[in-house]
């Protein structure tokens, strides 16, 4: 079963609106034991740095206890900066610190925020981007993420500079872009998920 985390902080119909289309069994709950118990774990985002970790404090232990079982584990757009160590557009708040780096306002010179589509370059091999490659896909963020080791950059794009699209370590998977407004690249980037071993 794949849940959804309810914090408050996502844009809940739009990725179930992506689940539904690949004909996945999901659910949407704010229920710790609920998500405790949950073999795939997806955290959406829209909004703010900091208000979104206040929101995602009493689910921290449920999502670490998720990663160290080496669990599936997907954050999106605002959920993938929240993973990182710290962003300037909440400074002094912590992030989840799952992914080791920072978020930055995007670069002077490019309209702001990016929001649009982008053709993704595939860096290194991660499952989730499992047969993508070249596929455009559906960007709106303002921050970007600069992961501390280049290693587990899975993917990119072309926005003034190159901007971090896709993050991938063990379990542990992320993008800033939306899959489930990507049109058909963006519902393989979720069925690819929902495959992957337990």
């Amino acid at each position: 079963m794949i849940t959804i985390i309810d914090y408050k902080s996502g844009n809940l119909k739009s990725i179930s609106n992506g689940f539904k289309k690949i004909g996945a069994d999901f659910q949407i709950t704010d229920d710790k034991e609920t998500i405790a118990n949950s073999d795939y774990l997806v955290l959406p985002g829209v909004g703010a740095f900091g208000s979104a970790m206040e929101n995602l404090e009493p689910f921290k232990d449920v999502i670490f206890e998720h990663v160290d079982d080496d669990k599936p584990f997907l954050g999106v757009c605002l959920g993938q900066q929240v993973l990182m160590t710290s962003s300037e557009e909440s400074p002094g708040v912590k992030g989840l610190d799952l992914f080791k780096g920072h978020v930055e306002k995007l670069p002077e010179g490019v309209k702001i925020p990016h929001m649009g589509w982008n053709r993704l370059n595939v860096t290194n091999d991660s499952p989730i981007l499992e047969g993508i490659d070249g596929e455009y896909f559906y960007f709106v963020h303002s921050y970007h993420v600069i992961p501390d080791d280049d290693e587990i950059i899975a993917g990119t794009c072309e926005y003034g500079n190159s901007v971090v699209a896709s993050l991938s370590q063990n379990n542990l998977f992320s993008t800033q872009f939306h899959p489930e407004k990507s049109s058909k690249a963006g519902l393989k980037i979720l069925k690819n998920f929902t495959n992957l071993e337990i």
